[in-house]
């Protein structure tokens, strides 16, 4: 994660997790955020952040392409903007820029695949986007044909944790079986 500062030349310092990221927020003046979406724990805090930080705008760069899901989702949770690999490093500048000024900011790739969808009138929610970020995550590898125990060791997390999550799944989707969640995560690409 980078915290860039308020000055005009954009100079930036690492935090090394979310505790150092609270820490660095209330002891200096920081105009942006800028948090790689490959990190779970750290968009896990993304409403904590600005629930906490509200006028310091956070940009998600996910360090893969073609996820429109993963924009939603981190938009919805209260980022500011988002960027994918296939941005430039001047996308980047431009989208912090953006950013402090208190404007938003979509890769360019990634706007017009959501406003091709809309053009093509899928406005309506789909099953998958009433999943939470960490549902949608294991929803994705029991997709795939993984098991809970291999979920649960993935993603660090006990067994337990993941039937949970999977049952939430089955009750907010309707869907009845893995079964059901591999034929829809094909149908829809949502393979991870």
């Amino acid at each position: 994660m980078l915290v860039i500062s308020a000055a005009a030349d954009l100079q930036s310092e690492e935090a090394g997790c979310i505790d150092d990221l609270f820490r660095r927020l209330r002891s200096d003046d920081f105009s942006a955020i800028v948090m790689c979406s490959s990190l779970s724990r750290e968009l896990d805090a993304l409403p904590r952040l600005k629930a906490g930080f509200r006028t310091v705008p956070i940009l998600i760069f996910n360090p893969q392409c073609d996820d429109d899901l993963a924009a939603m989702h981190a938009l919805r949770g209260g980022a500011s903007g988002y960027i994918d690999a296939s941005s430039s490093p001047e996308d980047m500048l431009d989208a912090i820029r953006k950013l402090q000024q208190g404007g938003t900011y979509i890769g360019h790739r990634i706007a017009e695949r959501i406003a091709a969808d809309l053009a093509r009138g899928d406005q309506g929610e789909q099953l998958h986007e009433k999943l939470s970020r960490r549902e949608l995550e294991i929803f994705r590898l029991l997709g795939s044909g993984k098991s809970v125990g291999e979920i649960a060791r993935r993603l660090k997390i006990s067994v337990k944790t993941v039937s949970t999550h999977r049952t939430r799944i089955l009750e907010k989707t309707g869907m009845r079986n893995n079964a059901d969640i591999i034929r829809y995560a094909i149908l829809n690409k949502l393979l991870t």
